[in-house]
């Protein structure tokens, strides 16, 4: 894997790409996790906790996953996935934010998701090197995404 230090901008660059990587390792989304979740979030709508009513009034005929859950897994989807570089030289990276987020498609309990993405764009600023990517969850044989999120990573320089 190459790695690229944080602000040379110039090899970032090189990476930017309208094509998405390869998909990483699949993560399976449990009725467990969806529970923990609606626990820890205070967020209990029937669709992702009752199974029961699920498979009677759902038009997916189970639980769904709540799209933040989702979404929250990407920093183990991430580790699971197939870069072919990776940024080195940092102090930190600060989750900077984000310019989009879509939730396009349900994740049904019980189902795998994993996930691709691709550098956007990489700029220098004052406070470090501005990173967008934009990564593309799916449920594992689906071809529409779960989620599109361009997310924006803020790399700073060591400190001393």
């Amino acid at each position: 894997m190459e790695k690229i230090r944080f602000d040379d901008i110039d090899a970032l660059q090189k990476h930017v790409s309208q094509e998405f990587g390869e998909f990483g390792q699949p993560v399976e989304i449990s009725q467990q996790m969806i529970d923990r979740f609606a626990e820890i979030t205070g967020d209990h709508q029937w669709i992702h906790i009752d199974v029961e009513r699920a498979k009677k009034e759902s038009p997916f005929k189970t639980t769904i996953a709540h799209g933040f859950l989702t979404l929250s897994l990407l920093p183990l989807l991430s580790a699971q996935g197939k870069a072919t570089y990776q940024v080195v030289g940092h102090g930190n990276a600060v989750n900077y934010g984000s310019d989009k987020l879509r939730f396009l498609s349900p994740v049904p309990a019980g189902s795998q998701v994993h996930a691709r993405s691709r550098l956007v764009s990489a700029e220098a600023g004052p406070k470090g090197t501005r990173i967008e990517t934009e990564v593309a969850v799916h449920v594992v044989g689906s071809d529409r995404p779960a989620i599109l999120y361009g997310m924006i990573v803020l790399y700073q320089g060591k400190v001393g």
